[in-house]
């Protein structure tokens, strides 16, 4: 039961934070990424009373057959984001959470709508850039650039298990 409770956890964050992630515009990038190793990085918003949203980087990386949540202290502008992007996951007072261990293995593909599932970031820019170019054309007005990734579908091996457990989050919700 307790390996049940440690699995469930860290679903629920990823889906909280996958369902919380900004929009490629206001991460002046792509918001979802899929970094080394199968690591999956998020921008997402912070929702605080009476403030205006600012944005938040997560990463979830195996480290040391561990899945660790590191999330950087919250972010006021496209700027900082970029900043913290380039930056060490444990520089300038990011968070670091430690939620499920003996983990052998770490996968994470995305979903571009219309298109499929892909583990290839080169997939996402290249939806982002259709996306934009899209945007462009006089019919279309005012419109908002769509999201490129629409779901997050995550598995996790660990030694105690048959097979990986797979989970899918919506981005944005």
């Amino acid at each position: 039961m307790e390996d049940e409770r440690v699995v469930a956890q860290l679903f629920d964050q990823m889906r909280i934070d996958a369902r919380q992630a900004a929009t490629d515009h206001e991460a002046g990038q792509p918001a979802v990424q899929m970094i080394g190793n199968g690591s999956l990085q998020i921008v997402r918003r912070l929702f605080e009373l009476g403030m205006p949203p600012p944005l938040q980087v997560v990463r979830y990386r195996l480290t040391s057959g561990r899945i660790v949540r590191y999330a950087s202290p919250p972010l006021a502008n496209v700027g900082e984001v970029r900043r913290a992007l380039s930056s060490g996951d444990t520089d300038n007072g990011w968070s670091t959470i430690p939620l499920m261990g003996s983990v052998g293995s770490f996968a994470t593909r995305v979903y571009i709508p219309q298109k499929s599932w892909t583990t290839r970031m080169s997939d996402v820019l290249s939806q982002i850039n259709e996306n934009d170019n899209n945007l462009k054309v006089p019919q279309l007005g005012n419109a908002l650039l769509p999201r490129a990734v629409s779901d997050v579908q995550v598995a996790v091996g660990a030694r105690n298990l048959a097979s990986p457990l797979t989970s899918v989050f919506l981005v944005g919700e």
